[in-house]
């Protein structure tokens, strides 16, 4: 879409549409506009993780569950190599919708950082007056990302909590695979 003029995208990308679908027939198919430029080639890939993975609805439960335990405003699960989003659970509404974007480029910067320093990324924490976001390696191949308002909760409440969970997680995608 990036060579498309940007007043033809919507129609260019419509009729690229209608001709994909009516080859594809009766498979489900998604298409996505995309840009290197923005936002929407991430979510693009990210949407196409979230279909790939089994029992979707059951790791979105859990991820309801672990929000609520931890009291926390947020959780997300992370891919852990592109660091695309695979799964959120958010129980506090943000105004920023690329908020997901810009925390995966962040980090995929930071770890590109600690590679050239020949260290490993496993997590890390960020607090501000608003809020404190948790980043952790949490299953062979996810981080989890918990975001709390709540300044009163110990950090070491989350890490522990995120390491009681982890059995959890790593059994359902046991299962799942």
């Amino acid at each position: 879409m990036d060579l498309v003029p940007e007043d033809q995208r919507e129609r260019v990308f419509n009729q690229k549409k209608e001709m994909i679908l009516a080859r594809t027939g009766q498979l489900p198919t998604v298409c996505f506009g995309t840009s290197i430029w923005d936002e929407t080639l991430y979510r693009a890939w990210s949407s196409i993780v979230y279909s790939l993975i089994p029992n979707m609805q059951d790791l979105e439960k859990h991820l309801n569950s672990f929000c609520s335990i931890c009291s926390a405003d947020e959780v997300v699960l992370f891919e852990r190599a592109t660091f695309l989003v695979i799964s959120h659970a958010t129980h506090t509404n943000h105004r920023d919708i690329h908020r997901f974007e810009k925390i995966s480029n962040i980090i995929k910067q930071f770890k590109l950082s600690c590679s050239k320093t020949q260290a490993q990324f496993q997590g890390m924490e960020v607090r501000n007056s608003n809020f404190t976001a948790f980043i952790d390696f949490f299953t062979a191949n996810t981080y989890i990302m918990i975001i709390m308002s709540d300044d009163s909760i110990q950090p070491a409440t989350i890490h522990l909590n995120i390491k009681a969970a982890r059995p959890v997680f790593e059994e359902h995608v046991q299962q799942t695979s």
